[in-house]
């Protein structure tokens, strides 16, 4: 799990819900036609998890605690190796309840509950984290053929040290030549923790294989990260 570019797998016990999708349908069926149309009403979602009251520097507590009204980029990460499944969400962190049982155990509930794209799942393009310590393209993810319906890109960066560095998709037909995907590039970070959702045109080609790249212009001596990325498979209107 990581929010917000931090890594809090550790305080976290269950997932009582990852869900995600259409709110509804509404009936567009004009007098014209013979069956029924409908199009699809908005996206939505969420995050849910049971975790542990932990007070060290960099944990869930000093996170969570604060209860930030900002959007926060949430991300479950099913397993460490490229091409797992992900699921990602922009939402907002509804709450922080704490349970004190009887014998003394203490755990928190979180929601965390979209706004604005809704929940995405994805693969991971990074073995859950990954570390750079110079500018460095990464291993491709086999997508096995090309789509035509865009996609989405999803950045965590847990720990970095150096002056600049950018996260950058590349795609590639052959798995031999890349290139940049246009609209794929992260915004450069100077400083963790960080995290990012960016998106290409809707409708646009992305090849067979994909990877993540890191760049820098100034010097980067260490950073930590990971990518999920969510080829859509019908046009998604955001």
């Amino acid at each position: 799990m990581s929010v917000a570019g931090v890594d809090i797998s550790g305080d976290v016990g269950t997932l009582s819900r990852i869900a995600g999708g259409l709110t509804g349908t509404q009936d567009v069926t004009g007098i014209d036609k013979s069956a029924f149309e409908r199009i699809g009403l908005l996206r939505d979602g969420g995050i849910e998890w049971t975790g542990f009251f932990n007070p060290a520097v960099g944990a869930a507590h000093a996170l969570l605690s604060t209860l930030p009204t900002a959007d926060e980029i949430v991300t479950y990460h099913r397993g460490a190796a490229i091409g797992n499944a992900a699921a990602s969400v922009v939402a907002k962190l509804i709450n922080y309840d704490w349970t004190r049982g009887a014998d003394g155990a203490l755990t928190t509930q979180t929601q965390a509950l979209a706004n604005g794209y809704g929940l995405e799942w994805g693969q991971q393009l990074t073995a859950w984290q990954r570390t750079d310590t110079a500018a460095t393209n990464g291993v491709s993810l086999d997508g096995t053929a090309s789509s035509a319906q865009g996609a989405q890109a999803w950045l965590h960066v847990y720990a970095f040290t150096g002056t600049d560095v950018t996260v950058k998709i590349q795609d590639s037909a052959d798995d031999s030549s890349y290139a940049d995907v246009t609209g794929m590039a992260f915004t450069q970070v100077t400083a963790a923790p960080a995290s990012q959702r960016i998106a290409t045109a809707a409708g646009a080609t992305i090849r067979r294989y994909l990877r993540a790249g890191t760049v820098t212009t100034g010097g980067v001596t260490s950073v930590t990260f990971s990518v999920q990325v969510t080829r859509n498979a019908t046009a998604v209107v955001f």
